[in-house]
């Protein structure tokens, strides 16, 4: 059987929060499969300048953004299609992990921090997605992907923030999925859990490493790189009948 070829060539690309980690190997991959690619940071200037220039092709763009602003978190799409010259494809990886005060213990840092959390990791990705649906389709059609998390159905006893923004986002992404099919636009979310990156490192070389790592039937981590390769496939047009879906990539540790 002949393996499926993915030429992302004549498509552009905003991925956000894509300075490192996830966000910096998914526009890797997109770049190296022929896409422009518009990358988005808050305060890595330096870490998105260094992506920029080992990104294969050419004609991408450095955006930057704070997308607790959400001002510029709706303003951020048009920004990049005019950097890129269209817009096809809008990867909403850009995320905050923040633990909680005990409830009860603090209410104005428990307040603070729900508020920060759900304005990064659930209206920044709405206000983008509703700013972005007229550039897409006026692509012709095209792909939003929203990286979700394992949060959002396990339970996040330590980041309530955090587990309800990514249970919002897969039920916006679902109902958005719904209301842009007729424009030509598919959204799908994915779910992984811990992923081996800069940020994860210090809690994984930890002293709760060895109780994360047991969390994970396939006895390893999740990469992100597989993160990468499954954007690719979504966003490739070669799957389209996953649009609605919510790919859960974590190695079944959502699973008890």
């Amino acid at each position: 059987m002949s393996q499926p070829s993915f030429d992302l060539t004549g498509r552009h690309a905003l991925v956000t929060g894509s300075s490192r980690g996830i966000g910096a190997a998914i526009a890797r991959v997109l770049a190296q499969h022929g896409a422009r690619i518009a990358v988005h940071y808050r305060g890595g200037e330096s870490e998105a300048r260094n992506l920029l220039e080992d990104l294969p092709g050419q004609g991408h763009a450095l955006l930057q953004a704070d997308l607790v602003d959400p001002a510029a978190a709706a303003a951020l799409p048009g920004r990049a299609a005019t950097a890129l010259g269209q817009l096809d494809i809008v990867v909403n990886n850009a995320g905050i992990y923040e633990r909680l005060p005990d409830v009860g213990t603090d209410p104005q840092g428990w307040r603070t921090a729900w508020d920060r959390t759900l304005a990064v990791n659930l209206t920044a990705p709405a206000l983008i997605c509703e700013a972005a649906a007229p550039l897409l389709e006026a692509a012709g059609g095209g792909h939003i992907v929203n990286i979700s998390s394992r949060g959002a159905v396990r339970g996040e006893p330590e980041a309530p923030a955090y587990g309800a923004s990514k249970g919002g986002l897969n039920s916006l992404s679902g109902s958005l999925a719904i209301a842009l099919a007729p424009r030509g636009i598919r959204v799908v979310s994915l779910a992984p859990a811990w992923v081996l990156t800069d940020m994860t490192r210090p809690y994984l070389e930890g002293p709760e490493g060895d109780g994360l790592r047991a969390q994970y039937p396939i006895g390893r981590i999740v990469d992100p790189e597989e993160l990468a390769w499954t954007t690719l496939l979504v966003v490739s047009g070669k799957v389209d009948a996953l649009n609605g879906a919510v790919i859960d990539l974590n190695g079944a540790s959502h699973l008890r």
